[in-house]
């Protein structure tokens, strides 16, 4: 059975830090790992990706202020997420790629109060 936990998320204020971390079980390859974020205007986005072999992509507004990391023995991704600003409110899944399928979390909450 596929299982994504992830843990983290919460309150924060602006300016302030967060962290997120996902570990997965039930998969035995996986390809990419990373978070996407749905915002209160009910929008998904791409936040963040690892790669299979390491290579990380950003959105934009992530940049700088975001960083992603992997560890494959553990299968799990975190992201940690600094200089936070309200528009990064948003309920955040965690997702992996296989060859096959993709599988998501249940999503945590993060909200910036500003």
């Amino acid at each position: 059975q596929v299982q994504l936990v992830e843990s983290g998320g919460g309150l924060a204020q602006a300016g302030g830090s967060l962290s997120l971390s996902c570990v997965a079980s039930g998969i035995r390859s996986i390809n990419a790992m990373g978070w996407h974020r749905r915002t209160p205007g009910n929008q998904l986005e791409l936040v963040a990706r690892v790669g299979p072999f390491g290579a990380i992509h950003y959105t934009d507004s992530a940049k700088g202020r975001f960083t992603i990391s992997r560890d494959n023995a553990k299968k799990r991704v975190d992201l940690q997420m600094s200089s936070l600003q309200s528009d990064d409110t948003g309920v955040y899944y965690c997702y992996v790629d296989t060859v096959d399928d993709a599988y998501w979390g249940q999503g945590t909450q993060v909200t910036v109060s500003s």
